[in-house]
């Protein structure tokens, strides 16, 4: 049987954006051709989401990292990059989120379903 872990310390990074991209149209019939680079898109941000089915912050001891996903880089032809995938993570009810310098109150995860967004993801860059 696993032990009760009712503390916690969780390091969270948002997602990057996309960079993105320098393209000039080039095709037969149009000797210059305008910029057509498309915009690379947003990081996915961190969510920590309260869950009765979750019993105990033990996932978080061996394994307190934790980092969504990053946006997908422009293309040319106008092509926007994807925005990177938000990560969810299920904690307890009742868990209090606790800046870990200043001890600062930041969110108090009281019932279930309630949400704190913990990383905000990167904006993705712009294209021509």
């Amino acid at each position: 049987m696993s032990a009760f872990v009712d503390e916690a310390q969780l390091n969270v990074r948002g997602g990057d954006g996309g960079a993105g991209c320098v393209s000039f149209r080039r095709e037969g019939p149009v000797a210059f051709g305008g910029p057509n680079g498309g915009d690379g898109g947003d990081g996915g941000s961190i969510w920590l989401e309260a869950d009765h089915n979750v019993a105990s912050l033990l996932a978080f001891r061996d394994h307190p990292h934790r980092r969504a996903g990053d946006g997908v880089h422009g293309m040319g032809k106008d092509l926007h990059g994807r925005r990177g995938e938000d990560l969810i993570v299920k904690v307890p009810e009742g868990t209090v989120v606790r800046d870990m310098y200043t001890g600062e109150v930041l969110a108090d995860l009281a019932g279930h379903g309630a949400r704190f967004q913990a990383a905000r993801g990167g904006q993705g860059g712009r294209g021509n």
